[in-house]
């Protein structure tokens, strides 16, 4: 079995109003879930159609689940769920004929279908709401109607466009456990759009991130942390902002890195955490008040709107300012997937 679930090379589409997706190079290891992240505009959905087979490319070529999307999209789709962020369901119908409908319509047999989509609905907390029509149904309800028709014949790999939108909290966090489910339990690959970036920190093992259809960086968000801000950013509480002069203190020390002021004190960048008791003895027999010295954690937001700015700050449109890396190597996967 291929270790990866989905590999595009030098993947590329135009419309009439100019290039779409750009040469994407990407690799997602079966069983992992990727965040695929990115402003309007990032064209995440047209990926995402490349990927299924619904549109064609005009160059390049992609590996899914073993097919090519372009040549096989049929056999393709057979594997795949796709959850649209329009959700697209039937108005006229039930919520449990919209999904029942889609069973059928994927060859599943009268009683399967039935209890297929009685398990789902109810997995989904819409067991009272089965039997009405969507359209008096909410955004939420209606998205979570949406999520078991994309789910009906337990997919191999989902594509799950902003999934969580319109859900209130308890629903939210039922479909961040149920990607989770799918991935670490049941060995599903799961392609998560979104741009709320707190969720996608809590479920993805790789992101890729898109602007203006380039691929500018992939990887595991440790991996890209651990580039992006190198050593260990430590918040110094001071009870009050640091001067202009502390902080031209704290930079002429020799482990000090980086440091700003925040409304509290200052953040400070350092090797590890090996040098933050040295640092505070050293600013305490300096004679300086220090309440607390806090080792922060970069957050999937920190590391997005990192690679955000290096893009936005290259002037040359042409330059090159991707981030890939590569923590799983290939002899491991193919372990895995042995």
């Amino acid at each position: 079995m291929n270790a990866f679930a989905i590999r595009p090379t030098q993947l590329r589409r135009s419309f009439p109003t100019g290039l779409a997706v750009d040469d994407l190079d990407l690799e997602v290891p079966r069983g992992e879930v990727l965040a695929l992240l990115g402003h309007n505009g990032a064209v995440k959905t047209t990926t995402v159609r490349l990927l299924n087979g619904v549109l064609r490319p005009d160059g390049g070529s992609s590996s899914v689940l073993g097919f090519d999307p372009a040549t096989a999209g049929d056999q393709l789709r057979r594997q795949t769920g796709v959850l649209t962020e329009t959700a697209g369901l039937d108005d006229r119908l039930t919520a449990r004929e919209n999904v029942e409908f889609t069973a059928r319509m994927r060859a599943m047999t009268r009683v399967d279908a039935k209890r297929r989509t009685t398990s789902l609905l109810a997995q989904f907390g819409l067991s009272e709401r089965a039997d009405h029509p969507v359209q008096g149904m909410s955004t939420g309800e209606r998205k979570r109607v949406a999520l078991a028709r994309a789910m009906i014949h337990d997919p191999e790999l989902l594509f799950l466009d902003e999934p969580t939108s319109g859900l209130d909290p308890a629903a939210t966090k039922a479909v961040i456990e149920l990607v989770q489910t799918l991935a670490r339990e049941r060995g599903r690959t799961i392609v998560l759009c979104t741009h709320f970036l707190a969720e996608a920190g809590q479920v993805a093992d790789r992101i890729a991130v898109l602007h203006r259809g380039r691929l500018r960086a992939s990887g595991r968000p440790s991996d890209l942390a651990r580039e992006l801000f190198p050593g260990l950013a430590v918040a110094l509480d001071l009870g009050r902002p640091a001067t202009d002069t502390e902080l031209m203190s704290l930079c002429a020390l020799r482990n000090v890195h980086e440091a700003r002021a925040t409304a509290k004190g200052a953040t400070v960048r350092v090797d590890g955490r090996d040098d933050v008791p040295q640092l505070v003895n050293h600013l305490v027999g300096q004679h300086w008040t220090i309440f607390g010295a806090t080792p922060q954690t970069v957050t999937l937001e920190d590391v997005y709107f990192a690679i955000e700015a290096r893009v936005l700050s290259g002037a040359d449109e042409s330059t090159d300012h991707r981030i890939v890396t590569t923590a799983t190597t290939i002899g491991e996967l193919d372990g895995r997937a042995a």
